[in-house]
């Protein structure tokens, strides 16, 4: 905000060198990220092979992204696993890197084990999940506790709670 407000040429925020270099630069420093095993690097190799359809390079990148703690690449993962898409499909690794990208702070991530909770019947843990989403700033979860705050699944006391974290958040 005080580089726009103060008109300051633009730095990238994690190297601090200037933005708006030449392609040849911003590709040598993409590429020095991606061989120091830079998990973001990492990470956007593999979507780059997963929206060319190439799924096996794809999985291979995203999983050693998701290794160095990559909570995106860890959901991604998961995703993977849910449609079969370079990998067999499989339940428990599909839950394994969903709660892990959970834990490490994705609402996203949080929202969708809140739905799997919900459709097998658990919704104390439902709730839980999408408690934690929506204080981390995800208006699909705020939704879904309202649908569970109309069904009486949730308190009114939760319900104001998740909506000042969600408030706070965003």
């Amino acid at each position: 905000m005080r580089q726009l407000d103060e008109k300051l040429i633009p730095k990238c925020p994690f190297c601090r060198h200037l933005c708006g270099e030449s392609k040849e630069n911003s590709e040598r420093r993409r590429k020095e990220r991606f061989e120091a095993n830079d998990p973001f690097a990492l990470r956007e190799v593999g979507r780059k092979h997963f929206g060319d359809g190439d799924y096996d390079r794809a999985f291979e990148y995203l999983a050693k992204a998701a290794d160095l703690g990559d909570v995106a690449a860890q959901f991604f993962l998961s995703l993977m696993y849910r449609g079969g898409l370079g990998v067999e499909k499989d339940e428990k690794m599909e839950l394994y890197y969903a709660e892990e990208a959970a834990i490490g702070g994705d609402p996203i991530a949080r929202c969708s084990l809140g739905c799997k909770e919900g459709m097998h019947g658990r919704y104390y843990r439902a709730v839980k999940h999408f408690i934690i989403a929506a204080k981390l700033g995800h208006d699909d979860s705020v939704q879904k506790l309202k649908e569970m705050y109309k069904s009486g699944y949730v308190s009114k006391e939760d319900f104001a709670s998740a909506l000042r974290g969600h408030q706070a958040a965003v």
